[in-house]
């Protein structure tokens, strides 16, 4: 258990703009930040951060919360999880009971998996460093390769015995279950025995983007033909290899910063480009590049360059991973290295200033780099070199953009010196065969569902629930502002008839709106917001110094999550440059007070709505009798609502 004043330090000290802001790229909009969604595939920013009331939503899903909510959902952490990592990144010291063995068996599957990978990275930094296996084989290799001892450290570099079941063994003995212990991949299980996976081999952990360890990579260090040079974890309910970046841990505050990603093929590229001093890259880890993995980088920043070898075969191999890069709207430059060259050598090479001129003078356009490989196939063959054209075309049409499409061609017909005209004809020829395509799918679609085709009915607006959030948006934002309310008094003329006459008041938002609700007998019909109601109002009772977000962080996970789509929900139009287009939206802190009546006043012509409709339907059951009184009552509420409408500045 953590104790509750390390949970408040943590509450106070944490930033959501600065977590979220490690996985999310966002941007200014307003008082507020805006980016990408973590949770779906979009190209519009829908995701929104709130740093004066410490919440987030995104509305592509209806996801929102505070700071540990986002790290429960993005990083599928458990509460003492999240407020350890917040804890860990703000330097904050926690007090805490340590688990015993009975608790780690008792925790549930993916929390006991994380906690066996985290033991396993602990156990092969400790063997690599601290015996003379691990020292000999193991640490004398990362020397070898250049690594200093601060970037082994940093990196989490180990080392596995080469033993059958050195591993396995300290882990059983540690309290650690065989079957987390199988499933991670760490151990192999067979009927008659069991064994250590990465028997004899240096370790490079493979963390999330929040540094949680999913899995490892395991090199082997002897000639052995019949062994894989490397070896990854097998997929797991915590490590998935499509949507993992090796190094993206270590490089996303740099590749936000910098606002590009350098992509390379292996762990030791992506630990020599950070000793270095290029911190702003990652690895796909030696399988094929991905959908996901693009995704990932996304978040971070709109730019990709891809580092090759200066093998041509490789390069060849690896360019299908520009379209899928193209095709998440990103931009792509390549850059190749010196026949015989790799990320890993040519870093280890060089200085840091001559590695960034090299990098900077030989990015190339994917374009111009894609041209540049393939036409030296192309020489005295026009049909290999319409192959070509037709190859850098169909790259270009997997661009979203349709400005950046033309311009590419534009580009495509210089370098390849063929006429604009016969690449756009290309394009809308590919492009038609995609369209096509998608029409059939579409329509197979639809024809399977033909059978149960119905038109659904028209949702109808709840508008007492759209009030009663109202009311509890206003509490919550300004609950405890003192302001001037424009009460209106009902009062009988010299003619006797029912006037409203102004007086101004002053008053705390809350009093007035518990007041006017009281004098009204008004109750809150949706259950969620009349327990919000009472708890807020009797919060803002007891505290002058109400703080909404140690409030919201005191309340569970559901009730939290309620209150911030209630916050975030007006913030939609921040989503919109709409100061670009010279229209200001007016702020409602410059009427809180106008608010605050407004919305009372429309819940009480609502609520007389409702009276009548009443009235008619009993008088309706009851034809034969006409009550005198039933009509009083609807002609005095009648009466009523026009007056209330009027200071509405409505029409009937």
């Amino acid at each position: 258990m953590i104790a509750q004043s390390s949970i408040d330090q943590v509450f106070d000290t944490a930033r959501v703009e600065e977590v979220i802001g490690d996985f999310v790229n966002l941007k200014k909009a307003g008082s507020n930040f805006k980016g990408l969604s973590p949770f779906s595939d979009e190209r519009t920013p829908s995701f929104m951060v709130s740093p004066v009331k410490q919440i987030w939503k995104d509305f592509s899903t209806g996801k929102g919360g505070n700071v540990v909510a986002f790290l429960m959902e993005h990083e599928h952490f458990t509460y003492p999880e999240a407020i350890k990592y917040l804890a860990k990144k703000y330097n904050i010291d926690i007090e805490e009971t340590e688990q015993s063995n009975e608790q780690k068996e008792a925790a549930n599957e993916r929390e006991s998996l994380y906690l066996v990978s985290e033991f396993a990275n602990t156990y092969f930094q400790n063997i690599l460093h601290k015996t003379d296996q691990g020292k000999s084989i193991g640490l004398s290799y990362f020397k070898e390769r250049g690594f200093t001892d601060e970037t082994i450290k940093k990196f989490d570099l180990g080392y596995s015995l080469d033993e059958w079941q050195a591993f396995t063994d300290e882990a059983l003995k540690k309290g650690y279950n065989i079957d987390y212990l199988e499933k991670t991949g760490l151990t192999i299980v067979k009927p008659e025995k069991h064994f250590d996976r990465f028997k004899g081999r240096v370790m490079f952990p493979i963390k999330s983007m929040s540094g949680r360890v999913l899995g490892f990579g395991g090199r082997i260090l002897i000639n052995d033909k019949k062994a894989a040079k490397y070896l990854n974890s097998p997929e797991s309910d915590i490590y998935h290899k499509s949507k993992v970046l090796y190094g993206i841990y270590n490089a996303k505050q740099s590749i936000a910063k910098e606002d590009n990603c350098f992509l390379v093929e292996g762990y030791t590229d992506v630990i020599q480009f950070h000793q270095t001093g290029i911190k702003n890259v990652v690895s796909s880890s030696g399988t094929a590049l991905t959908s996901e993995q693009i995704r990932l980088i996304n978040r971070l920043t709109k730019n990709i360059t891809v580092l090759f070898d200066g093998d041509a075969a490789g390069i060849r191999a690896s360019l299908r991973g520009i379209d899928l890069i193209l095709e998440q709207g990103m931009n792509v430059k390549v850059c190749s290295f010196p026949e015989g060259e790799d990320p890993d050598s040519f870093a280890k090479q060089n200085t840091l200033e001559e590695l960034s001129i090299y990098l900077k003078d030989n990015a190339q356009d994917f374009i111009q780099f894609k041209a540049s490989v393939l036409f030296e196939d192309t020489k005295g063959d026009p049909i290999k070199k319409a192959e070509t054209v037709r190859d850098i075309v169909n790259s270009i049409s997997k661009i979203p953009d349709q400005i950046k499409k033309e311009i590419y061609i534009q580009e495509c017909a210089r370098i390849m010196d063929i006429s604009e005209e016969v690449l756009f004809s290309t394009l809308a020829q590919i492009n038609k065969k995609e369209v096509q395509e998608e029409n059939k799918q579409f329509k197979k679609q639809q024809k399977a569902f033909e059978v149960v085709q119905r038109k659904e009915p028209v949702e109808k607006v709840n508008v007492q629930y759209l009030l009663e959030r109202k009311i509890i948006e206003i509490l919550l934002l300004y609950g405890n502002r003192t302001e001037d309310f424009e009460d209106l008094v009902l009062k009988e003329n010299d003619n006797g008839e029912l006037i409203l006459e102004p007086v101004i008041q002053q008053a705390k938002v809350f009093e007035k709106v518990f007041l006017d609700l009281q004098d009204d007998e008004m109750e809150f019909s949706n259950s969620q917001f009349k327990t919000l109601y009472y708890t807020i109002i009797d919060r803002l009772n007891q505290q002058d110094d109400f703080d909404l977000k140690v409030f919201v962080n005191t309340l569970d996970q559901e009730t939290s999550g309620a209150i911030t789509t209630i916050l975030m929900e007006d913030e939609k139009h921040a989503l919109a440059d709409w100061n670009r287009v010279d229209i200001y939206p007016k702020h409602k802190e410059d009427s809180v007070a106008q608010l605050t009546s407004e919305t009372i006043l429309s819940l009480r012509c609502f609520l007389i709505d409702q009276k009548v409709i009443g009235f008619q339907q009993e008088t309706l059951k009851n034809k034969t009798v006409v009550n005198k009184d039933i009509l009083e009552e609807v002609k005095d509420y009648s009466g009523l609502k026009m007056l209330l409408s009027r200071k509405l500045n409505r029409v009937l």
